[in-house]
């Protein structure tokens, strides 16, 4: 669970991507680490993006960082059979729109992946892809690769904006706010709602 100041949907994009900006700024190799020894650095980013006197970078950062990294699967590392998939399912429906939004279809919401990563990933959203692949591990999303996670949460903040559900709180009922939510909102409003 999240700080207890992550009180929806909106609240724990901006705390993952405040994770994620600690992690790379002071180079720590997971999310534990980084919240043991920045945790003070990781709330003020949170505070400073939730209150609107931060922004994040525009995805095409991450574009960019992603071009220099070279071809591989950004899930598993592979560098053979790879091919374009959309981190956020292409087919999502959360309103007619979906089908020719550039959020969704272009090439900001795209990576690398090998045939496997692509087949078993499918149309889940990436916090539960993860954690099926590593399922005793509870601390799963410190797994994803940063940069993978930055245009997730990039993608996903514009896509659960447009259906509306960026305030509300404990998508799945478990009792819980946590990175899960995140993709149950997704699932729930991408059949329409």
């Amino acid at each position: 669970m999240p700080d207890r100041e992550v009180k929806t949907i909106r609240d724990l994009l901006f705390y993952q991507y405040a994770k994620l900006v600690a992690r790379s700024a002071f180079r720590l190799p997971d999310g534990v680490a980084v919240k043991r020894e920045h945790y003070g650095f990781i709330k003020t980013v949170f505070r400073d993006l939730r209150d609107d006197r931060r922004q994040w970078s525009d995805i095409l950062r991450e574009d960019w960082q992603l071009m220099e990294a070279g071809n591989s699967c950004l899930y598993c590392g592979a560098e053979q059979g790879l091919a374009h998939e959309h981190v956020v399912p292409s087919s999502l429906q959360i309103n007619e729109r979906c089908a020719s939004c550039d959020t969704i279809q272009g090439i900001h919401n795209q990576v690398l992946a090998c045939r496997s990563c692509n087949s078993s990933k499918g149309t889940r959203g990436l916090y539960v892809f993860y954690r099926e692949r590593f399922s005793p591990d509870r601390k799963f999303y410190d797994r994803i690769p940063s940069l993978l996670e930055k245009k997730y949460l990039k993608t996903v903040h514009d896509c659960l904006a447009c259906a509306g559900c960026m305030d509300r709180g404990d998508m799945d009922g478990d009792g819980e706010l946590t990175v899960l939510d995140i993709d149950f909102a997704l699932a729930a409003f991408g059949r329409g709602g």
